[in-house]
């Protein structure tokens, strides 16, 4: 109950600041008796003790032992139990227990600081009760034999300060004092030249006292065996020796190797080692090798428990001759302690609304290693949300930075690692699980930022397109979702009243069929709204696409279809194959592949003389025309779009191959001609005479239909003229029904057999401008025009030009 209360009022300890900056400080003397006062704590702090009971005050050290009370009735800081600074500090030359002082409602501190002050309560202690020494009786006066000094676990001047003999005898003194190295030694002085005969052997006793009040003494027997003629002491190579070894290595390990030297020979230069028991550690770490003097280590040494070890390492020779050096072991910090985190208070859950700035959790970090294998630093891995922050020496804080949302993370697992600045160094990871708890604050969320429905034209009524989905992060009614059609919609939007939404689960529906020619798209806005109070939603636009289905036959424009009688193309008999005689235009009201139109050649009275662009839809020459070859073509050419099924239109169109446009009618004997061709052979004029008879015939034949023609021409036959039949084609070609404007012009003259053939220069000013125009008119029939069965009736006046009856029997593009 008592850690719970600690616990409780270490973590309200993060809602206040500071109180004081600098520690409060006493001192005290050791071995107090329990319930001695230290100090008056309440005053010190600016407390009464009224308010120490108030607001719970309580002491808290880093070790957790309590060496001290607090009276919260006085106000004082009392002694808890027996304090020994041997054991606490041990020869520390200054001995602090810190501790703080917490007090609650406020949360609030103090840092307090007890120096505890030594008392003499330790005397000298020897290593040894009895010594002994084999002194050679040809030592001369002035010789010294070291001695062990006495160890007193008390510090200053409580510690030894002087060495005397009892009883005192005229042979020897003792020399307290410090050597080269800085260190104090004891020795025993030979004052007096030795007399083996006169006296084998001497004891007394050497006494240390200390300067304590009242003093405290030790004593050691010194027992003094005579000898006979060894002369000459072990000296070590060294007076002292440092040796510097890790913490973590190894039993048996070695530490380093003492050397002392004998300039007797015999048994008295046999020098060996041994190690001297250091005063308060009877079990020593360490071994020596009498005959080596390698000293090895025996157990594991801990930094922790002994930053250095001091040996006395004794060499005697084989007549008894001894010396001592001093090895001092300097244990070095290794990195072989993980931080330690110790958690105060820690909450959760939180509530996804919480504020930034909210403290979560405190603990403390600390380290029993020293230097940098002791120095801590936190880190909290990958967090966006929460931080660490320091909050008075090794306290930490876990506090919020930024918005929670459960609906994104329910649940965060903070890592906080503590690492030390040790090589390598050592971590502690300490894992806070923080739940989050739900507030509504999310609306619905559609899968997609638009969406695009597509429905073929002529469909069927209430048919199903497609679906719109809204989730909420939320839980319970607050995600609940429903759909709807908002009834706002922009002016430039194509709104249709055909789409309908399920509110249910978003299907969208078209309630009637659709006309891709009319209607190609719209869009309407669909919202999604939770069932939170007050509800969230959020809206989406749906954009419903019409695809065009094949119900579109190919239209021809030209050449066009319903004027009746169809006009007729020229065609010189002398054009090269490739030769351009028209063009069929056409679309499509489709769109995509079913308004592709491809042209084919369906039917032709010579199939091989044309050619039809699969994609221009130009009617070419195949070939050069022949004397085979009919003088009227009939065309018939296929249209087709590229949709599934295919549509199809034809356009039928005529072609007359001429010769000479000057000569319109066929060839035929003349006075002019015969003349010219006199000088033929008999075959020829034979030939021509059977010409004559078959002319005389068809011109009777013609006579009789050259009323009907007339007639003809008259209801449905379109006149050309010289300076109307430029323009006219101009204005077609502006239209886009040809691919370039042309025009013929004929010039027939009495006395020639030959013809004159020019583009694009009117030479008939003679033939009245309304008997021209251009195309065809839209009443044409689908028929194409007879051509004339004689010539005779084209036969030039007496100006040398056409008549207006014989031209009727032309037909022009």
């Amino acid at each position: 109950m008592a850690l719970a209360r600690q616990v409780l009022c270490v973590s309200a300890f993060l809602w206040l600041p500071l109180a004081r900056a600098e520690p409060i400080r006493y001192s005290v003397a050791e071995e107090a008796e329990s319930g001695s006062v230290v100090g008056e704590l309440a005053e010190d702090a600016g407390l009464t003790p009224a308010q120490l009971s108030a607001r719970r005050a309580r002491l808290l050290s880093e070790d957790g032992r309590q060496h001290f009370r607090l009276e919260r009735a006085s106000g004082r800081l009392v002694v808890a139990g027996r304090l020994d600074r041997e054991e606490l500090c041990a020869q520390s030359a200054t001995c602090m227990l810190p501790f703080e002082l917490l007090l609650s409602n406020p949360l609030q501190f103090f840092r307090v600081e007890v120096d505890l002050d030594d008392v003499n309560d330790h005397s000298p202690i020897f290593r040894e009760d009895r010594v002994s020494f084999r002194i050679p009786e040809t030592s001369e006066p002035g010789s010294r034999f070291p001695l062990e000094v006495a160890r007193d676990l008390d510090i200053g001047s409580n510690t030894v300060q002087a060495y005397s003999i009892s009883p005192e005898n005229e042979y020897f003194s003792v020399s307290y004092g410090s050597r080269n190295t800085g260190k104090k030694s004891l020795e025993l002085v030979l004052e007096k030249p030795l007399d083996r005969e006169e006296q084998a052997e001497m004891s007394f006793s050497v006494i240390a006292m200390d300067g304590g009040s009242p003093p405290r003494s030790g004593t050691t027997q010194i027992q003094i065996l005579i000898l006979d003629v060894n002369d000459n002491a072990p000296k070590f190579t060294q007076e002292e020796y440092i040796a510097t070894v890790l913490e973590n290595m190894p039993e048996g390990s070695l530490v380093l190797t003492v050397l002392a030297t004998d300039k007797d020979e015999g048994v008295n230069g046999d020098i060996s080692y041994q190690i001297n028991e250091v005063v308060g550690q009877s079990d020593s770490a360490f071994v020596i090798d009498p005959k080596t003097g390698q000293i090895k280590i025996t157990k594991p040494l801990d930094f922790e428990a002994a930053q250095t070890h001091e040996l006395s390492v004794r060499s005697r020779d084989g007549g008894g001759l001894s010396a001592i050096c001093k090895v001092l072991v300097e244990v070095v910090d290794v990195n072989d302690n993980a931080p330690e985190l110790v958690v105060s208070s820690f909450s959760s859950p939180l509530p996804e609304n919480t504020v930034p700035g909210t403290v979560v959790a405190l603990f403390t970090v600390r380290d029993r290693d020293s230097g940098a294998n002791g120095k801590i630093s936190c880190a909290l891995e990958d967090q966006l949300f929460f931080s660490l922050r320091p909050a008075y020496k090794n306290y930490y804080e876990l506090v919020t930075v930024s918005a929670l949302d459960r609906e994104e993370t329910p649940q965060y697992m903070l890592r906080v690692t503590a690492e030390d600045a040790g090589s390598p160094p050592l971590t502690t990871t300490h894992t806070f699980t923080v739940d989050i708890s739900d507030v509504n604050d999310n609306a619905p969320v559609f899968n997609q930022t638009s969406y695009t429905m597509y429905v073929r034209e002529n469909n069927v009524a209430t048919v199903f397109v497609g679906a719109v989905s809204a989730a909420d992060a939320d839980v319970g009614l607050n995600a609940k979702v429903t759909y709807w059609l908002a009834a706002e919609q922009g002016p430039e939007r194509a709104w249709c009243s055909c789409i309908s939404v399920n509110s249910e689960n978003g299907h969208v529906f078209v309630l009637r069929p659709l006309d891709y020619e009319h209607l190609r798209q719209s869009e309407v806005t669909v919202s999604a709204s939770d069932a939170g109070s007050p509800p969230l939603r959020a809206n989406v636009t749906v954009r419903l696409v019409v695809l065009d289905e094949n119900d579109n036959a190919p239209l021809v424009l030209y050449p066009a279809q319903e004027s009746s009688p169809a006009s007729s193309e020229l065609v010189p008999v002398s054009a090269e194959a490739g030769y351009l005689i028209s063009k069929v235009v056409a679309v499509d009201a489709d769109s995509g592949q079913n308004s592709w139109l491809s042209y084919h050649l369906l039917r032709a009275t010579e199939p091989g003389l044309f050619s039809v662009g699969l994609q221009s839809g130009e009617v070419r020459l195949r070939r050069p025309v022949t004397e085979r070859d009919s003088v009227k073509q009939k065309l018939l050419v296929l249209v087709r779009d590229n949709g599934q099924p295919p549509l199809s239109a034809t356009a039928a169109l005529s072609a007359l191959l001429l010769k000479d446009f000057s000569d319109v009618r066929l060839p035929q004997g003349s006075p002019a001609t015969e003349d010219q061709d006199a000088s033929l052979t008999t075959y020829l004029i034979l030939a021509l005479v059977f010409v004559s008879l078959l002319f005389l015939i068809s011109t009777a034949v013609l006579l009789a239909r050259k009323v009907c023609r007339r007639k003809e021409l008259k209801a449905g036959y379109v006149l050309y003229a010289a300076d109307t039949l430029q323009s006219g084609l101009a204005d077609a070609a502006a239209a886009g029904t040809l691919p370039r404007p042309y025009c013929y012009e004929i010039s027939l003259t009495t006395g020639s057999g030959n013809s004159e053939f020019r583009f694009l220069k009117p030479i008939l000013p003679s033939l009245p401008p309304q008997h021209c125009a251009v195309g065809q008119g839209p009443d044409e029939e689908q028929d194409f025009p007879a051509v004339p069965a004689s010539t005779e009736d084209m036969a030039p006046d007496n100006a040398g030009t056409l008549s207006a009856g014989q031209f009727n029997a032309l037909s022009f593009n």
